[in-house]
This record gives structure tokens, sequence and C-alpha cells, in this order.
């Protein structure tokens, strides 16, 4: 796969009461909206994952928003780890995964 110079990926882990309160959906429409591909996902443990990918300032930017969340959310902590993006992980957009 090719990326960018300029491009990152990133494996969030965030959590909170980050489940139930539309988490996931926000952090499709915000990544879409910064123009991102990856995934979002829950996790059996109550946190939820994502794997996102673009250009390092709106990879940044989507940190900073996940710190907040939708507005019923309330994000205790947002741990950012350099990540490898496989084409499956990006193909699609920024999509929703089931839960792991």
């Amino acid at each position: 796969m090719n990326e960018a110079v300029d491009d990152a990926t990133l494996r969030l882990r965030i959590t909170g009461k980050v489940q139930g309160v539309w988490f996931r959906g926000w952090t499709v429409k915000t990544a879409r909206g910064l123009g991102l591909i990856g995934w979002v996902r829950n996790r059996r443990d109550g946190a939820v994952e994502a794997l996102i990918h673009g250009p390092h300032l709106a990879v940044e930017a989507m940190v900073v928003a996940s710190r907040q969340g939708p507005p019923a959310a309330r994000v205790t902590e947002v741990v950012a780890e350099k990540a490898l993006a496989s084409d499956e992980d990006l193909a699609g957009g920024f999509t929703q995964r089931p839960t792991s």
C-alpha cells in the first residue's frame, strides 16, 4: 500500500461512558467529515476502539475530538498508538464494525 508522506495511522482505545451513547455513530460522522478512513467498534471490555488513517493534521484533530465525544459520552481516557493498516482496514471509507 502506498501512503502519502503526510499520512498517519493510529489505533485509538477510548474508555469511560462510551457505549450506549452514540459514540460509534458520532465517530463515523466526525471521521468522514475530516476526510479520514478506517473503522470504529465497541469492545467487549466496555471501551471503543478505532483505527484512523489520513492526513496527519486530520488524524490529530480526530484524537482531540475523541477526548470529548458526543454529548452523552463521558470520556476518561484516549490511548493513541501508531498502527499499520491493511488494505481491508482502509476499504470502504470510514465504517462501523461489529463488537470485538
